[in-house]
């Protein structure tokens, strides 16, 4: 099992940025590569952005091309989601997810809102 636990969510204006933090914690060997989901209220939940287990992108959802970043520290099994331009519907509860193991965080609001 790996722990998750998310960090950096909060309240900002539109145009403003973010930054996520998600720390890993346990049997951490068993993680092949790392996902950022989000979803919003009355929304399935959606995949944002993967990395590799070795923090490099692979994949971003159309909708935040350009805008979200994501990236790795391997030594501290902690990957990171940078949010810049923040549109309202961006809002949404994210998720990190460990994957291999299949392991979630807690999940962290991100409320984006003048």
């Amino acid at each position: 099992q790996v722990q998750l636990v998310e960090s950096g969510g909060g309240l900002v204006q539109p145009g403003g940025s973010l930054r996520l933090s998600c720390a890993a914690s346990g049997s951490t060997f068993s993680i092949n590569s790392w996902g950022w989901y989000r979803q919003a209220p009355g929304k399935q939940r959606e995949l944002v952005a993967v990395a590799s287990v070795r923090g490099v992108a692979t994949y971003y959802a159309d909708s935040v091309k350009g805008r979200f970043t994501i990236s790795g520290d391997n030594a501290k099994n902690t990957v990171y989601l940078q949010m810049n331009s923040l549109k309202p519907e961006d809002t949404a509860v994210y998720y990190c997810n460990a994957r291999g193991p299949n392991n979630w965080g807690q999940g962290t609001q991100v409320t984006v809102s003048s």
